[in-house]
């Protein structure tokens, strides 16, 4: 579906739909599969139809998927307890709208002044990620497959200008994940709700500035209709990486092949997901320019207090839940030689290619 034909609509009613078993029947394998996002959204929600699209070839139809957009099924952020509870096999969505459940799950999204999209990636695969990710899921009865990021995002649009910390004194703004914590530490209301009433909560004056992601699908929800002013890069969500999450009794039912099936169709549905992110986010970022739209930097004194505020949250999470303690000391290091890396090899090249 392109970018231009997203409409963004509150399918948020209640769920009229039976949910699948847990189980694998004989024969051909139909699993409902709700998602925590409008299913036609670029990015975010072509990328679990890509997965499903991908595992029905690859398995020559014996295994498909019925997928249901957020609010169809279940509710966007009940996607998780749903596969949990066994009343959906299989779900869709960033693993920090279930954070609530472990506080842990913030680090396999994605942090404030974290990794990029391609770190998260090396982290999960050489760097133990994947491995503390099975066994915090493990807990809930879940099996997690990295499905995708967001790259880089938005830092939010604002209906007045941020140019200085007093600035965010009061202001009532959609954030999701850790900077929500951030914020509130600076002076913000910051609330968290679900993608479809962010463009009205924003029009109407509920809220007086939101993050949502980047400019595709910031462009695609109309953000650009109600303000100008959009801040950049998201220090408080470098980028958001998505998950495709089994209940583990409904993983371990499937054979092998369609494991491996399973797992190679979401590497490939992450692959195809950067790639858009970055080719329309580049050509978004254009088209909101043309259209008048402003695109500025935090102040040096607002990264500053938020790079503060983010590291008192993180220890005051460590100190709270020994899961966020042994995440982070697989993450930070990892971090911390991926930020000298890019410093010598990829700031230098992107800041002299013309």
């Amino acid at each position: 579906m392109r970018r231009r034909d997203f409409i963004a609509t509150g399918a948020l009613g209640a769920a009229t739909v039976p949910l699948a078993a847990p189980a694998v029947a004989q024969g051909n394998i139909q699993w409902n599969l709700p998602t925590a996002f409008p299913k036609n959204a670029p990015g975010v929600g072509t990328n679990v139809q890509n997965f499903a699209e991908k595992v029905e070839a690859m398995s020559d139809g014996r295994m498909s998927f019925t997928i249901y957009g957020g609010g169809e099924l279940v509710p966007p952020f009940g996607v998780e307890d749903a596969v949990q509870q066994g009343n959906a096999p299989v779900g869709h969505g960033p693993t920090y709208y279930a954070a609530g459940k472990n506080p842990a799950l913030h680090w396999f999204t994605g942090v404030p002044f974290g990794l990029t999209s391609f770190e998260h990636v090396a982290w999960l695969e050489h760097g133990g990620g994947q491995e503390l990710w099975d066994d915090i899921y493990a807990q809930r009865g879940l099996k997690p497959l990295y499905s995708g990021n967001s790259n880089t995002q938005s830092g939010g649009w604002f209906k007045n200008r941020i140019e200085s910390v007093d600035d965010l004194q009061g202001l009532n703004m959609r954030v999701a994940g850790l900077g929500g914590e951030i914020y509130r530490k600076l002076g913000v209301n910051a609330v968290l709700m679900p993608p479809p009433e962010i463009f009205q909560s924003l029009q109407s004056g509920a809220i007086d500035a939101a993050e949502w992601v980047g400019p595709m699908l910031d462009q695609a929800f109309g953000l650009q209709k109600i303000t100008d002013l959009c801040y950049v890069p998201a220090y408080n969500e470098p980028g958001a990486g998505l998950a495709i999450v089994f209940n583990q009794d409904a993983w371990d039912e499937l054979p092998a092949d369609l494991q491996a099936i399973c797992r190679a169709a979401a590497y490939a549905s992450a692959l195809e997901a950067h790639a858009q992110f970055d080719y329309f986010n580049a050509q978004a970022m254009a088209e909101l320019r043309d259209g008048g739209v402003e695109f500025l930097q935090f102040p040096d004194d607002v990264v500053a207090a938020m790079s503060e505020a983010w590291w008192e949250v993180a220890d005051e999470l460590s100190a709270e839940s020994e899961d966020v303690a042994r995440v982070r000391e697989s993450y930070e290091p990892y971090l911390e030689s991926a930020r000298a890396y890019a410093k010598e090899m990829t700031l230098p090249l992107l800041a002299n290619r013309g």
